[in-house]
C-alpha cells in the first residue's frame, strides 16, 4: 500500500473510531474504487469498523462511506432513503440555457469545469449525463456554491438546481453482449466485454486495475457470480448478467450488459 493508501487507512480508523465514541455517525469524502477497496480491506483487518458505502443512488461508482456506532447498525441496515443515516449528498441538474445552441456537454466537460472553480474530485460523486441534461452528485457544503458559480460550461451558459433524489431518473446506456466462453473466470469474461485477449488483460488484473463490486481482484481465475458489476481502470465497467446456455463443444453462453 501505497503512502497515500495508508493516510486513508488511517483517516477510516480515525472516523471509524469518533463515531463509536460520540455516538453519531461519520463520513467520509467521496471514494473512487481503489479507495473503496482500502475501505474494504481495512474494515476486514479492524472488526469493530462498521459502514456502508453510499453514492446518491443505487449503482454509483464513487461512494461515501459512512460509520454508524453499534447504537445505530443493526442486521438490517440499509443504504438507502429510509434508514436513520441521511448521506451529506446533494444532486445538482445541470440543464443548458438555450438547448438550441448549446454543446452537447461530456464527462469530461463538466468535471473540467467544477476544477476550474478550485472545487476538490474527492467532494463530487458520479456525473450523470443525459440527453438534455446532466446530474452531479457532490457534497452537501458545496452545493449553494455550484449552483452560484457554475454558470458556463465550454461554450454553453448553463443553470444549476439542486433536485430531489426521487427526482432522479438515470438509466446508464448499456450493450447487451452475448458471447461463448471456455468458463465465466473473470479473464475470459473480460474477454469478450471488452473484445480484446485473455493474455493482454493479464497485466490489467495483475496490476490491481480490475474492482469487481467495488473490490480489487488480482487473480485471473476469479469466477464472476450473476449481477456482478467489473469496472477496469480506463478501460470502463460492465455487468455480468448470467450463463444462458452451453454450445455443443461444452462452452458457456454468457450475457453481459456494458456500460457505454
Amino acid at each position: 500500500m501505497n503512502s497515500d493508501g495508508i493516510l486513508l487507512e488511517k483517516r477510516i480508523q480515525e472516523l471509524a473510531d469518533t463515531a463509536q465514541k460520540r455516538d453519531i455517525v461519520t463520513f467520509t469524502d467521496f471514494l473512487n474504487l481503489n479507495e473503496q477497496n482500502i475501505l474494504h480491506q481495512t474494515m476486514q483487518k479492524f472488526s469493530w469498523i462498521k459502514g456502508e458505502t453510499f453514492g446518491g443512488y443505487e449503482g454509483a461508482e464513487r461512494q461515501i462511506a459512512a460509520f454508524i456506532p453499534d447504537a445505530l447498525f443493526h442486521d438490517e441496515y440499509s443504504r438507502f432513503y429510509d434508514t436513520p443515516v441521511e448521506y451529506p449528498i446533494s444532486c445538482i441538474r445541470i440543464v443548458p440555457r438555450n438547448r438550441k445552441f448549446a454543446d452537447k456537454l461530456s464527462h469530461r466537460d463538466i468535471l473540467g469545469a467544477l476544477m476550474n472553480l478550485g472545487i476538490e474530485r474527492s467532494k463530487t460523486g458520479d456525473i450523470a449525463v443525459c440527453e438534455e441534461e446532466s446530474y452531479l452528485f457532490c457534497s452537501r457544503t458545496l452545493s449553494d456554491l455550484i449552483c452560484r458559480e457554475l454558470t458556463r460550461i465550454r461554450h454553453t451558459s448553463v443553470d444549476c438546481s439542486v433536485c430531489q433524489p426521487e427526482d432522479f431518473t438515470y438509466t446508464p446506456a448499456t450493450k447487451l453482449i452475448r458471447g461463448s466462453v471456455a468458463s465465466v473466470r473473470l479473464d475470459a469474461v473480460m474477454a469478450l466485454a471488452f473484445q480484446s485477449s485473455r493474455s493482454s488483460l493479464l497485466s490489467e488484473i495483475e496490476a490491481g486495475h480490475v474492482f469487481v463490486n467495488g473490490k480489487s481482484v488480482t487473480s485471473n481465475a476469479y469466477s464472476l457470480k450473476n449481477q456482478d458489476i467489473v469496472s477496469v481502470r480506463k478501460m470502463g465497467r460492465f455487468r455480468y448478467n448470467e450463463v444462458v446456455g452451453e454450445t455443443k463443444k461444452g462452452r458457456c453462453m454468457i450475457q453481459l450488459e456494458k456500460y457505454i
